[in-house]
């Protein structure tokens, strides 16, 4: 089965609006071999391949030809006697309704277990973007942390010159250094994180490069969310796989329906008696006589196919309601980047310029400490919201199909 990097819809639904191209910094074929490599898509395509056999024996009829010969010896009081021999060919047939009804089973069971498979590879697509985007996250913060440890280098230098040239005293000397302590074990940590980050892809996915680039922008839902949603619904696995089983449990129930008229048993037989005298050929036809059983199993199966309708409808709109907040979340989570990104940036042109008017003896070294800080903070801030919105986003996409889709 070949897989590859879906980067439009599918055609089936190509009257939506085209969502804009993912940049992913790796060739789609690489992706498409490492996720199909996968254990859990091995293990979920083995069971896929399961399941389709499985519906294959469904759909074919359950008996087959019997073969039956009786050998014996007739004795007569006059003391006559005789060999005797009979033999015969029998098979069942399924009645029409019973096998169209197995077709339909057959066929909704090959759909749940494509929608499955579907879903784990979906689900292994997530875990893989997930990861790679948390890695990407955690560098882009070795490389803030790293620079706030070199801004507060710089600013201890500078305290420590204006306490030689007798402008500053020697506790803003001790406040200094304690800034620089502090961003030295922040620059740390961060290094654990980005070295845990990467340790994780190596363990999950061992064969992905090391490619170091920057955490993507955040990009706005251009699409509308009608149009959207109901992409989303199309594309769901969860929907698919909900639909297959109400489909299958009304096949059942039809089957079953169908199974209160006993399949006929037609044969031939042939024989001989009377010492080979009498030659005997004839067709044999037997049908069970049915009972309250098959009648109780029918009503009991639309029983199950009822349930099976209800809960569909119960995923539907459960769905629905995991759509409406997924889209809503991504709107909120570009909305939040963006107004962290404008805070991080005032608070960062805020700090340099406070530390401008302490080198010119215009501040004291607690604005200029508590400034940096605030910069620090609204940088992690604004970091952080662009990576939820980077990965609300890239979900999004994974779920409507654009990015790591299998092909059908």
């Amino acid at each position: 089965m070949k897989f590859l990097i879906a980067m439009a819809f599918a055609t089936g639904i190509a009257q939506a609006a085209t969502l804009p191209p993912l940049a992913v910094p790796f060739p789609a074929t690489m992706l498409g071999a490492l996720i199909e490599q996968d254990p859990a898509i091995a293990s979920a395509r083995a069971t896929l391949n399961a399941v389709r056999e499985d519906a294959q024996l469904v759909k074919s009829s359950p008996y087959e030809w019997t073969v039956k010969a009786i050998s014996q010896r007739r004795s007569i009081d006059s003391g006559a006697s005789g060999k005797e021999w009979n033999a015969g060919l029998e098979r069942s047939f399924r009645l029409p309704a019973k096998a169209n009804a197995d077709h339909q089973v057959s066929e909704a069971m090959a759909d749940e277990g494509l929608a499955q498979y579907q879903q784990a590879w979906r689900d292994t697509s997530r875990e893989l973007v997930n990861l790679w985007l948390a890695w990407l996250a955690a560098e882009q913060g070795l490389t803030l942390a790293t620079g706030n440890f070199s801004s507060a280098e710089e600013s201890l230098a500078v305290v420590e010159k204006r306490v030689r040239s007798g402008d500053a005293s020697k506790l803003d000397a001790s406040l200094a250094r304690a800034e620089r302590a502090e961003q030295e074990g922040v620059a740390n940590e961060a290094k654990t994180s980005a070295a845990v980050a990467r340790a994780r892809i190596n363990a999950r996915f061992p064969s992905l490069p090391e490619v170091r680039t920057a955490l993507p922008t955040p990009m706005p839902l251009e699409q509308d969310d009608v149009s959207l949603a109901e992409r989303l619904r199309n594309t769901s696995a969860v929907m698919k796989v909900a639909d297959s089983q109400q489909r299958r449990a009304k096949a059942q129930a039809a089957r079953l329906h169908a199974d209160r008229f006993p399949d006929p048993t037609v044969g031939v037989f042939s024989a001989s008696e009377g010492s080979g005298r009498e030659r005997i050929i004839g067709v044999s036809l037997s049908i069970p006589i049915p009972g309250t059983l098959r009648d109780g199993r029918a009503v009991s199966a639309a029983f199950s196919a009822e349930m099976a309708r209800h809960e569909s409808e119960l995923k539907k709109r459960a769905l629905d309601g995991d759509i409406a907040v997924a889209i809503a979340s991504v709107k909120g989570a570009y909305e939040s980047w963006k107004i962290a990104q404008g805070g991080a940036a005032a608070m960062q042109e805020n700090a340099r310029l406070l530390q401008r008017a302490y080198i010119l003896g215009e501040a004291d070294i607690q604005s200029m400490l508590t400034a940096r800080r605030q910069a620090t903070a609204a940088a992690q801030n604004s970091l952080a919201t662009q990576h939820a919105a980077v990965r609300a986003y890239y979900s999004l996409m994974i779920d409507a199909g654009v990015l790591l889709s299998p092909e059908k």
